[in-house]
Protein backbone atom coordinates (compact mmCIF):
# COMPACT_ATOMS: atom_id res chain seq x y z
CA UNK A 1 0.00 0.00 0.00
CA UNK A 2 1.27 3.45 -0.86
CA UNK A 3 2.63 5.65 1.91
CA UNK A 4 2.79 9.39 1.50
CA UNK A 5 6.22 10.96 1.85
CA UNK A 6 6.62 13.07 4.95
CA UNK A 7 7.00 16.79 4.35
CA UNK A 8 9.06 17.85 7.36
CA UNK A 9 7.69 21.39 7.51
CA UNK A 10 4.10 20.14 7.36
CA UNK A 11 4.89 17.44 9.90
CA UNK A 12 6.41 19.96 12.32
CA UNK A 13 3.31 22.13 11.94
CA UNK A 14 1.09 19.11 12.65
CA UNK A 15 3.05 18.30 15.81
CA UNK A 16 2.68 21.89 16.99
CA UNK A 17 -1.03 21.85 16.20
CA UNK A 18 -1.56 18.69 18.26
CA UNK A 19 0.58 19.96 21.15
CA UNK A 20 -1.38 23.22 21.33
CA UNK A 21 -4.67 21.32 21.28
CA UNK A 22 -3.55 18.91 24.02
CA UNK A 23 -2.50 21.79 26.28
CA UNK A 24 -5.68 23.82 25.62
CA UNK A 25 -8.92 22.22 24.38
CA UNK A 26 -7.64 18.76 25.25
CA UNK A 27 -7.36 19.64 28.95
CA UNK A 28 -10.86 21.10 28.95
CA UNK A 29 -12.22 17.95 27.31
CA UNK A 30 -10.34 15.87 29.91
CA UNK A 31 -12.08 17.74 32.72
CA UNK A 32 -15.46 17.18 31.09
CA UNK A 33 -14.81 13.45 30.62
CA UNK A 34 -13.85 13.11 34.28
CA UNK A 35 -16.98 14.99 35.36
CA UNK A 36 -19.41 12.98 33.23
CA UNK A 37 -17.68 9.63 32.74
CA UNK A 38 -18.45 9.90 29.03
CA UNK A 39 -16.61 10.85 25.85
CA UNK A 40 -18.92 13.43 24.25
CA UNK A 41 -19.90 12.90 20.62
CA UNK A 42 -18.66 16.45 19.98
CA UNK A 43 -15.14 15.42 21.04
CA UNK A 44 -15.15 12.46 18.65
CA UNK A 45 -16.30 14.77 15.87
CA UNK A 46 -13.52 17.21 16.74
CA UNK A 47 -10.84 14.52 16.57
CA UNK A 48 -12.30 13.33 13.27
CA UNK A 49 -12.49 16.87 11.89
CA UNK A 50 -8.87 17.50 12.86
CA UNK A 51 -7.89 14.45 10.80
CA UNK A 52 -6.29 12.71 13.77
CA UNK A 53 -8.23 9.45 13.37
CA UNK A 54 -6.74 8.83 9.93
CA UNK A 55 -3.08 9.72 10.45
CA UNK A 56 -1.45 6.35 9.84
CA UNK A 57 -3.60 4.65 7.21
CA UNK A 58 -2.38 4.68 3.59
CA UNK A 59 -3.76 7.26 1.21
CA UNK A 60 -5.78 4.75 -0.83
CA UNK A 61 -7.78 3.93 2.29
CA UNK A 62 -8.42 7.60 2.96
CA UNK A 63 -5.58 8.13 5.44
CA UNK A 64 -2.67 10.53 5.50
CA UNK A 65 -0.05 7.82 4.95
CA UNK A 66 2.25 8.88 7.78
CA UNK A 67 4.89 6.15 8.31
CA UNK A 68 4.51 4.15 11.52
CA UNK A 69 7.62 5.45 13.28
CA UNK A 70 6.62 9.06 12.51
CA UNK A 71 3.01 8.46 13.54
CA UNK A 72 4.38 7.41 16.94
CA UNK A 73 5.79 10.92 17.36
CA UNK A 74 2.23 12.23 17.10
CA UNK A 75 0.81 9.56 19.39
CA UNK A 76 3.44 10.51 21.97
CA UNK A 77 2.01 14.03 22.10
CA UNK A 78 -1.64 12.94 22.09
CA UNK A 79 -0.89 10.55 24.95
CA UNK A 80 -0.20 13.51 27.23
CA UNK A 81 -3.93 14.12 27.14
CA UNK A 82 -6.76 12.14 28.73
CA UNK A 83 -6.53 8.35 28.45
CA UNK A 84 -9.79 8.10 26.51
CA UNK A 85 -8.60 10.61 23.93
CA UNK A 86 -5.41 8.64 23.44
CA UNK A 87 -7.39 5.41 23.20
CA UNK A 88 -9.60 6.71 20.39
CA UNK A 89 -6.66 7.95 18.34
CA UNK A 90 -4.58 4.84 19.01
CA UNK A 91 -7.22 2.20 18.23
CA UNK A 92 -8.75 3.87 15.16
CA UNK A 93 -5.28 4.46 13.71
CA UNK A 94 -4.48 0.77 14.20
CA UNK A 95 -7.38 -1.56 13.42
CA UNK A 96 -7.09 -1.01 9.67
CA UNK A 97 -3.65 -2.68 9.79
CA UNK A 98 -5.24 -6.00 10.71
CA UNK A 99 -8.23 -5.74 8.38
CA UNK A 100 -6.92 -4.29 5.12
CA UNK A 101 -4.49 -7.07 4.03
CA UNK A 102 -7.18 -9.73 4.49
CA UNK A 103 -10.38 -7.89 3.58
CA UNK A 104 -12.35 -8.40 0.39
CA UNK A 105 -13.06 -5.37 -1.78
CA UNK A 106 -16.56 -5.35 -0.32
CA UNK A 107 -15.23 -5.23 3.25
CA UNK A 108 -12.71 -2.53 2.34
CA UNK A 109 -15.61 -0.33 1.25
CA UNK A 110 -18.07 -1.31 4.00
CA UNK A 111 -15.76 -1.44 7.03
CA UNK A 112 -12.13 -0.43 6.48
CA UNK A 113 -12.50 2.90 4.67
CA UNK A 114 -15.37 4.11 6.91
CA UNK A 115 -13.27 3.17 9.96
CA UNK A 116 -10.29 5.18 8.69
CA UNK A 117 -12.62 8.11 7.99
CA UNK A 118 -14.00 7.97 11.53
CA UNK A 119 -17.50 7.20 10.24
CA UNK A 120 -17.58 3.68 11.72
CA UNK A 121 -16.03 2.45 14.96
CA UNK A 122 -14.34 -0.97 15.06
CA UNK A 123 -13.59 -2.77 18.33
CA UNK A 124 -10.70 -5.24 18.58
CA UNK A 125 -12.34 -8.34 20.05
CA UNK A 126 -9.98 -11.07 21.22
CA UNK A 127 -9.84 -11.44 25.03
CA UNK A 128 -12.04 -13.98 26.80
CA UNK A 129 -12.90 -14.26 30.52
CA UNK A 130 -11.71 -17.85 31.01
CA UNK A 131 -8.90 -18.02 28.46
CA UNK A 132 -5.89 -16.03 27.31
CA UNK A 133 -5.59 -14.05 24.12
CA UNK A 134 -3.92 -16.54 21.82
CA UNK A 135 -4.32 -20.10 20.58
CA UNK A 136 -6.43 -21.00 23.65
CA UNK A 137 -9.43 -18.87 22.64
CA UNK A 138 -12.68 -20.80 22.94
CA UNK A 139 -15.29 -18.72 21.11
CA UNK A 140 -16.36 -21.03 18.30
CA UNK A 141 -17.88 -20.86 14.85
CA UNK A 142 -19.23 -23.54 12.56
CA UNK A 143 -19.85 -23.13 8.88
CA UNK A 144 -23.42 -23.46 7.64
CA UNK A 145 -23.82 -22.56 3.98
CA UNK A 146 -22.91 -18.92 3.48
CA UNK A 147 -22.92 -18.21 7.20
CA UNK A 148 -20.95 -19.03 10.33
CA UNK A 149 -22.71 -19.72 13.64
CA UNK A 150 -20.84 -18.19 16.58
CA UNK A 151 -20.97 -19.10 20.28
CA UNK A 152 -18.84 -17.81 23.14
CA UNK A 153 -17.95 -14.86 25.33
CA UNK A 154 -15.49 -12.00 24.97
CA UNK A 155 -14.71 -9.45 27.68
CA UNK A 156 -12.65 -6.31 28.36
CA UNK A 157 -13.57 -5.21 24.84
CA UNK A 158 -12.67 -1.55 24.39
CA UNK A 159 -15.41 0.31 22.45
CA UNK A 160 -17.49 -2.87 22.52
CA UNK A 161 -20.60 -0.97 23.56
CA UNK A 162 -20.51 1.75 20.91
CA UNK A 163 -18.71 -0.12 18.11
CA UNK A 164 -20.36 -0.52 14.74
CA UNK A 165 -18.17 -3.52 13.86
CA UNK A 166 -16.11 -6.12 15.72
CA UNK A 167 -12.65 -7.21 14.59
CA UNK A 168 -13.00 -10.62 16.21
CA UNK A 169 -11.12 -13.92 16.38
CA UNK A 170 -12.80 -17.27 16.97
CA UNK A 171 -12.07 -20.91 16.19
CA UNK A 172 -13.75 -23.59 14.13
CA UNK A 173 -15.64 -26.06 16.31
CA UNK A 174 -13.54 -29.11 17.18
CA UNK A 175 -10.16 -27.53 16.43
CA UNK A 176 -7.18 -26.69 18.62
CA UNK A 177 -4.21 -24.38 18.19
CA UNK A 178 -3.60 -21.68 15.60
CA UNK A 179 -4.75 -23.63 12.56
CA UNK A 180 -8.43 -23.58 13.47
CA UNK A 181 -8.75 -19.86 14.11
CA UNK A 182 -10.86 -17.52 11.99
CA UNK A 183 -11.14 -13.72 11.98
CA UNK A 184 -14.10 -11.54 11.06
CA UNK A 185 -14.91 -7.86 10.67
CA UNK A 186 -18.57 -8.33 11.56
CA UNK A 187 -21.37 -5.98 12.56
CA UNK A 188 -21.91 -5.51 16.29
CA UNK A 189 -25.23 -6.61 17.79
CA UNK A 190 -26.19 -9.24 15.26
CA UNK A 191 -29.20 -11.36 16.33
CA UNK A 192 -28.10 -13.69 19.11
CA UNK A 193 -25.38 -11.33 20.35
CA UNK A 194 -25.65 -9.70 23.77
CA UNK A 195 -23.71 -6.53 24.63
CA UNK A 196 -23.17 -5.87 28.35
CA UNK A 197 -21.81 -2.48 29.36
CA UNK A 198 -18.82 -3.01 31.67
CA UNK A 199 -17.35 0.49 31.58
CA UNK A 200 -16.94 1.35 35.28
CA UNK A 201 -13.15 1.41 35.47
CA UNK A 202 -10.44 2.87 37.71
CA UNK A 203 -8.95 5.03 34.98
CA UNK A 204 -9.32 5.88 31.29
CA UNK A 205 -12.79 7.07 32.24
CA UNK A 206 -15.17 7.64 29.35
CA UNK A 207 -13.90 4.79 27.18
CA UNK A 208 -16.61 2.16 26.99
CA UNK A 209 -15.83 -1.50 27.60
CA UNK A 210 -18.08 -4.47 27.02
CA UNK A 211 -18.71 -8.11 27.72
CA UNK A 212 -19.98 -9.72 24.51
CA UNK A 213 -21.96 -12.95 24.49
CA UNK A 214 -22.76 -14.90 21.34
CA UNK A 215 -25.62 -17.40 21.31
CA UNK A 216 -25.91 -19.10 17.90
CA UNK A 217 -25.14 -15.74 16.32
CA UNK A 218 -25.22 -16.03 12.54
CA UNK A 219 -22.36 -14.21 10.83
CA UNK A 220 -22.50 -13.89 7.03
CA UNK A 221 -19.38 -15.45 5.51
CA UNK A 222 -18.68 -12.24 3.60
CA UNK A 223 -17.41 -10.72 6.87
CA UNK A 224 -14.56 -13.23 7.19
CA UNK A 225 -11.05 -11.80 6.99
CA UNK A 226 -8.62 -13.98 5.07
CA UNK A 227 -8.96 -17.75 5.13
CA UNK A 228 -9.89 -20.23 7.79
CA UNK A 229 -6.77 -20.84 9.86
CA UNK A 230 -5.55 -17.23 9.62
CA UNK A 231 -7.48 -15.87 12.60
CA UNK A 232 -4.55 -15.37 14.94
CA UNK A 233 -2.36 -14.18 12.08
CA UNK A 234 -4.87 -11.34 11.58
CA UNK A 235 -5.25 -10.58 15.27
CA UNK A 236 -1.68 -10.95 16.53
CA UNK A 237 0.50 -9.92 13.61
CA UNK A 238 -1.94 -7.49 12.06
CA UNK A 239 -3.00 -5.63 15.16
CA UNK A 240 -1.25 -6.64 18.37
CA UNK A 241 2.37 -6.39 17.20
CA UNK A 242 2.27 -2.73 16.08
CA UNK A 243 -0.28 -1.92 18.77
CA UNK A 244 2.15 -3.01 21.49
CA UNK A 245 4.70 -0.56 20.13
CA UNK A 246 1.99 2.12 20.05
CA UNK A 247 1.00 1.40 23.66
CA UNK A 248 4.66 1.64 24.61
CA UNK A 249 4.94 5.09 23.00
CA UNK A 250 1.72 6.19 24.65
CA UNK A 251 3.38 5.23 27.95
CA UNK A 252 6.23 7.58 27.04
CA UNK A 253 3.81 10.41 26.32
CA UNK A 254 1.93 9.95 29.59
CA UNK A 255 5.21 9.67 31.52
CA UNK A 256 6.37 12.93 29.96
CA UNK A 257 3.12 14.55 31.11
CA UNK A 258 3.70 13.25 34.64
CA UNK A 259 7.24 14.62 34.56
CA UNK A 260 6.02 18.03 33.35
CA UNK A 261 3.50 18.17 36.19
CA UNK A 262 6.15 17.17 38.73
CA UNK A 263 8.61 19.82 37.50
CA UNK A 264 5.95 22.53 37.52
CA UNK A 265 4.90 21.62 41.06
CA UNK A 266 8.50 21.40 42.27
CA UNK A 267 9.15 24.91 40.96
CA UNK A 268 5.97 26.23 42.57
CA UNK A 269 5.83 24.50 45.96
CA UNK A 270 7.89 25.96 48.82
CA UNK A 271 8.60 24.34 52.19
CA UNK A 272 10.77 25.70 54.98
CA UNK A 273 11.87 28.60 52.81
CA UNK A 274 13.03 26.54 49.81
CA UNK A 275 11.43 25.42 46.58
CA UNK A 276 11.02 21.67 46.23
CA UNK A 277 13.11 21.94 43.07
CA UNK A 278 16.08 22.98 45.19
CA UNK A 279 15.96 19.84 47.30
CA UNK A 280 18.25 17.00 46.28
CA UNK A 281 15.72 14.26 46.97
CA UNK A 282 13.28 15.85 44.51
CA UNK A 283 16.04 16.41 41.96
CA UNK A 284 16.86 12.70 42.15
CA UNK A 285 13.25 11.78 41.37
CA UNK A 286 13.26 14.04 38.34
CA UNK A 287 16.64 12.78 37.14
CA UNK A 288 15.49 9.15 37.40
CA UNK A 289 12.34 9.98 35.47
CA UNK A 290 14.30 11.65 32.67
CA UNK A 291 16.65 8.68 32.29
CA UNK A 292 13.87 6.08 32.37
CA UNK A 293 11.81 7.93 29.76
CA UNK A 294 14.77 8.41 27.43
CA UNK A 295 15.80 4.75 27.66
CA UNK A 296 12.30 3.45 26.98
CA UNK A 297 11.83 5.80 24.04
CA UNK A 298 15.03 4.61 22.39
CA UNK A 299 13.88 0.99 22.56
CA UNK A 300 10.43 1.89 21.20
CA UNK A 301 11.91 3.65 18.18
CA UNK A 302 14.05 0.58 17.51
CA UNK A 303 10.97 -1.65 17.74
CA UNK A 304 9.05 0.62 15.36
CA UNK A 305 11.82 0.46 12.77
CA UNK A 306 11.98 -3.33 13.09
CA UNK A 307 8.23 -3.51 12.42
CA UNK A 308 8.50 -1.19 9.42
CA UNK A 309 11.33 -3.29 7.98
CA UNK A 310 9.59 -6.61 8.72
CA UNK A 311 12.65 -7.65 10.70
CA UNK A 312 12.69 -11.17 12.20
CA UNK A 313 12.99 -9.76 15.72
CA UNK A 314 10.09 -7.29 15.30
CA UNK A 315 7.75 -9.30 17.53
CA UNK A 316 10.33 -9.70 20.29
CA UNK A 317 11.21 -6.01 20.16
CA UNK A 318 7.56 -4.95 20.26
CA UNK A 319 6.97 -7.01 23.39
CA UNK A 320 10.25 -5.85 24.93
CA UNK A 321 9.37 -2.23 24.23
CA UNK A 322 5.94 -2.58 25.79
CA UNK A 323 7.38 -4.45 28.77
CA UNK A 324 10.02 -1.80 29.47
CA UNK A 325 7.75 1.18 28.76
CA UNK A 326 4.94 0.25 31.14
CA UNK A 327 7.38 -0.50 33.95
CA UNK A 328 8.95 2.89 33.26
CA UNK A 329 5.53 4.57 33.34
CA UNK A 330 4.73 3.01 36.71
CA UNK A 331 7.99 4.30 38.19
CA UNK A 332 7.72 7.77 36.66
CA UNK A 333 4.11 8.37 37.68
CA UNK A 334 4.85 7.10 41.19
CA UNK A 335 7.81 9.48 41.47
CA UNK A 336 5.73 12.35 40.08
CA UNK A 337 2.94 11.69 42.58
CA UNK A 338 5.51 11.57 45.38
CA UNK A 339 6.84 14.99 44.34
CA UNK A 340 3.30 16.34 44.77
CA UNK A 341 3.07 14.83 48.24
CA UNK A 342 -0.41 14.54 49.74
CA UNK A 343 -1.83 17.17 47.43
CA UNK A 344 -1.37 14.93 44.43
CA UNK A 345 -3.87 12.46 45.87
CA UNK A 346 -6.72 14.92 45.38
CA UNK A 347 -8.69 14.88 42.12
CA UNK A 348 -8.26 18.61 41.54
CA UNK A 349 -4.63 17.96 40.61
CA UNK A 350 -4.06 16.46 37.10
CA UNK A 351 -1.42 14.06 38.43
CA UNK A 352 -4.19 12.09 40.16
CA UNK A 353 -5.84 11.31 36.82
CA UNK A 354 -2.51 10.61 35.14
CA UNK A 355 -1.63 8.14 37.90
CA UNK A 356 -4.92 6.24 37.43
CA UNK A 357 -4.75 6.24 33.64
CA UNK A 358 -1.20 4.90 33.74
CA UNK A 359 -2.25 1.69 35.48
CA UNK A 360 -4.36 0.56 32.52
CA UNK A 361 -1.36 0.24 30.25
CA UNK A 362 0.09 -2.50 32.45
CA UNK A 363 -2.40 -4.97 30.93
CA UNK A 364 -3.36 -3.27 27.66
CA UNK A 365 -2.39 -5.51 24.69
CA UNK A 366 -1.13 -8.17 27.09
CA UNK A 367 0.39 -8.14 30.56
CA UNK A 368 4.12 -7.97 31.12
CA UNK A 369 4.06 -11.64 32.05
CA UNK A 370 2.85 -12.38 28.51
CA UNK A 371 5.44 -10.02 26.99
CA UNK A 372 8.22 -11.80 28.86
CA UNK A 373 7.07 -15.14 27.47
CA UNK A 374 7.16 -13.74 23.92
CA UNK A 375 10.64 -12.29 24.41
CA UNK A 376 11.99 -15.39 26.13
CA UNK A 377 10.66 -17.66 23.38
CA UNK A 378 12.32 -15.46 20.75
CA UNK A 379 15.60 -15.39 22.67
CA UNK A 380 15.66 -19.16 23.08
CA UNK A 381 15.01 -19.73 19.38
CA UNK A 382 17.51 -17.14 18.20
CA UNK A 383 14.92 -14.61 16.99
CA UNK A 384 15.89 -11.97 19.54
CA UNK A 385 19.47 -10.83 19.08
CA UNK A 386 20.40 -7.37 20.32
CA UNK A 387 23.45 -7.47 18.10
CA UNK A 388 21.28 -7.69 15.01
CA UNK A 389 18.68 -5.24 16.24
CA UNK A 390 20.68 -2.20 17.18
CA UNK A 391 21.06 0.65 14.70
CA UNK A 392 24.15 2.80 15.18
Amino acid sequence: MAVAETDEAEFAALKSEIAEWVAGPGERWAEKIEETGEVPAELFDELKGNGWLSLAAPVELGGRGIPFSRYLELLEIISKSHGSIRMLVHVINGTWRAMAPYASRELIEEVVKPSVAGDKLVAFTLTEPDNGTGADIQTTVRSEGDEYVMNGVKHLITFGVKADYLLIAARLEGTKGNDGTVAFAMPNRLPGAVVIDDSDTMGVRGTDHAILEFHDTRVPAKYRLGEEGQGLEVALGGFLLPSRVSVAMSAVGLAERAQELAIAYANERETFGKKLAERQAIQFYLAENYAHIAAAKALIIQAARAYENDAPDASALSSAAKMVAVEMLAQVTDNALQVHGGRGYWKKHPIERVYRDARAQRFEEGTNEIQKLVVARAALTGLASTEGSLTW
